[in-house]
C-alpha cells in the first residue's frame, strides 16, 4: 500500500478545494494510505473528506502575509517545519506555496507530484510565491511528475518556466452522480420568474473572477429592456464593492447575491445560462458542473474551455476574453430562444461524459507507476 501526501492551503470555497476532496474520497483505499493536508486548518469543504481519509494542518489560523512569511525558509526548512511523517508519494495539490514546501523534501526515495491548476501567464507570474523565477524553476525541477488539469494550462506553465519535465494532463474529477442528486433538492423558488432569463455564475469573489464586468454587462442588458435575473453564488474580498455597485446602478431586483452555497446545483438546475466571465481559469469546476446539469454554458476564451465545449462552439459558447464580446453573446442568447434550447441539449449531451470512475482511475494508474 502506497501512502500518499496530498498538500493544499486551505479547504475552502474554490474549484480546486472541491476537486480534491471529490478525488481522495474515491481513491482505492485497499491500495492507497491517503493523508490530506493543509497549510492553515480552514474551509467549507474539510467537512466532505470521507472518515478513512487522515487530515492534518500546519497551522490552526492562516498566517497575514503567509506568503511573504514563508518565503524567509528556504524548501528544505519548510518542509522540515512542516511535513512531519514519511510518505512514499508527496502531492502539492496547488501552485505556488504547497510547491514549495514539497519540492524541499531531501529524502530521494519519495516521489513529488505539482498539480497545476492555473494558467501561467508568463514567469513571473508562475515564480509569484518563490523568493525568484530561479528558485521558482529549481523548486519545479525537483518534482518527478508535474500534473496539469488541461491542455491548454500544460502550454502556459511549460512557455512560463520551460522546464525539462512536460508532465501529463490529468482532468478534475467531479461527482456528476452527487451533483444530480443534489440538484434535486427543494429551494425557495419566489426569486425565480419564469418570464426571466436566469443566468448563473458560481465563484470566489476574486478580481480574476470577472464578476465586475459580468454586472456591467446586466446593466446594459437590462438598459436594452432584456427580461434577465443575474444569480452570483460565492464569497470573498469584493462581496462589498459588487454589493455598492448594485446598489449605486439600481439593479437589486435584478441581481441576487446568493453568498457561499455547500450545495449551489439546486440553484444552478433552476437557471437557463450559466457565464463565466473569468480573466484566467484552469478547467473551470462550476462550467463542468453546469453541463452536467444540463445548463448552457457562455463564457470568455480561458484555459480548457476549448478542452471542455468544443473548437467550434459544439457544447458551449466561447468569446474573445473582452467584456463587450461576452456582452454581445449573452444578449444573442436572451433574445434567442431557439438558440438557448439548442445548447441546453448540447449540454447535456457533453455533461454525460464526465464519469468519476475514469479521472480517479488515471489519477491512480499515474502514483501506481511512479
Amino acid at each position: 500500500m502506497k501512502k500518499i501526501l496530498f498538500l493544499i492551503h486551505d479547504l475552502g470555497q474554490g474549484g480546486a478545494e472541491k476537486v480534491l476532496v471529490n478525488l481522495v474520497n474515491h481513491m482505492d483505499y485497499s491500495k492507497f494510505d491517503v493523508t490530506v493536508m493543509t497549510l492553515f486548518d480552514c474551509g467549507e469543504n474539510r467537512q466532505f473528506l470521507c472518515p478513512e481519509i487522515t487530515y492534518k494542518y500546519w497551522k490552526k489560523s492562516m498566517i497575514p502575509g503567509n506568503s511573504h512569511f514563508m518565503k524567509i525558509f528556504t524548501p528544505e526548512q519548510l518542509h522540515k517545519m512542516i511535513i512531519k511523517d514519511q510518505y512514499d508519494v508527496e502531492v502539492a495539490y496547488l501552485e505556488g506555496p504547497c510547491a514549495r514546501v514539497i519540492s524541499g523534501c531531501t529524502n530521494s526515495d519519495v516521489k513529488l507530484i505539482s498539480w497545476i491548476h492555473i494558467e501561467q501567464r508568463n514567469e513571473k507570474a508562475a515564480a509569484t510565491s518563490f523568493r525568484s523565477v530561479r528558485e521558482a524553476k529549481q523548486c519545479y525541477g525537483k518534482f518527478h511528475e508535474i500534473i496539469s488539469v488541461s491542455e491548454a494550462v500544460q502550454k502556459s506553465f511549460w512557455n512560463a518556466l520551460h522546464l525539462l519535465k512536460k508532465g501529463q494532463v490529468l482532468y478534475n474529477t467531479v461527482n456528476s452522480k452527487e451533483i444530480l442528486e443534489k440538484s434535486k433538492e427543494k429551494i425557495n423558488l419566489t426569486k425565480f420568474k419564469e418570464t426571466e432569463v436566469k443566468i448563473v455564475a458560481v465563484g470566489k469573489l476574486l478580481k480574476s473572477k470577472g464578476f465586475d464586468r459580468l454586472l456591467r454587462i446586466m446593466v446594459r442588458l437590462l438598459k436594452e429592456g432584456c427580461k434577465v435575473h443575474l444569480y452570483i453564488m460565492g464569497d470573498g474580498p469584493m462581496k462589498s464593492e459588487m454589493r455598492k455597485y448594485i446598489t449605486d446602478n439600481y439593479i437589486e431586483k435584478y441581481v441576487d447575491l446568493l453568498g457561499y452555497q455547500l450545495n449551489p446545483y439546486k440553484y444552478i438546475a433552476k437557471c437557463d445560462l450559466f457565464v463565466c466571465a473569468s480573466y484566467a481559469e484552469g478547467f473551470s469546476t462550476a462550467a463542468t458542473e453546469a453541463l452536467i446539469l444540463g445548463i448552457p454554458v457562455c463564457t470568455v476564451d480561458v484555459a480548457g474551455m476549448k478542452e471542455m465545449l468544443g473548437e467550434n462552439d459544439e457544447y458551449g459558447i466561447i468569446v474573445s476574453n473582452n467584456e463587450n464580446a461576452l456582452y454581445e453573446k449573452i444578449k444573442l442568447l436572451v433574445e434567442r430562444n431557439d438558440l438557448l434550447d439548442h445548447y441546453t441539449r448540447q449540454a447535456k449531451k457533453r455533461g454525460s461524459i464526465f464519469c468519476i470512475e475514469e479521472t480517479v482511475s488515471k489519477v491512480e494508474e499515474m502514483l501506481l507507476s511512479l
